[in-house]
């Protein structure tokens, strides 16, 4: 049975996923950093397996909510979670009271992220040397 779980803290499963996903498959080496110690964590879990994972948190000079770190462990992918990840993050930011949420997308996945509403602001922009681009959604 599939359910989420929020954590105040970065959480072992996201460690895990996050692992797994950006540093070992995509090789980021700046996986984690001081945004993990206030941003709220999502986990998804298929039972007791953990399969994938977000984070969002308030920023204060965006005057909104940002989303990042959206992952779905290879195995598991090809079944909407990273949709319903999204989902469940836009669900809490308007418990909330947020009206407004912001992702920096790999540009490789824009096109998922466009099919949920979400528009492109500004240019691309590298991270690790990956191409990225703002994009946002009034919720």
């Amino acid at each position: 049975m599939l359910h989420f779980k929020m954590y105040e803290q970065l959480p072992p499963e996201a460690v895990q996923i996050r692992q797994e996903v950006f540093v070992e498959e995509q090789g980021f080496e700046v996986e984690f950093d001081e945004t993990d110690h206030y941003a709220r964590h999502i986990v998804l879990f298929d039972d007791e397996t953990p399969v994938g994972v977000c984070r969002f948190y308030l920023d204060g000079d965006k005057n909104a909510y940002v989303l990042g770190r959206v992952a779905v462990r290879k195995e598991f992918r090809g079944r909407s979670f990273g949709l319903m990840l999204v989902q469940e993050a836009e669900k809490q930011v308007r418990a909330l009271r947020g009206d407004k949420l912001l992702l920096a997308a790999q540009t490789r996945v824009r096109e998922f992220y466009a099919k949920q509403g979400y528009a492109a602001e500004g240019e691309e922009f590298l991270d690790e040397y990956c191409p990225h681009i703002w994009m946002s959604k009034a919720l």
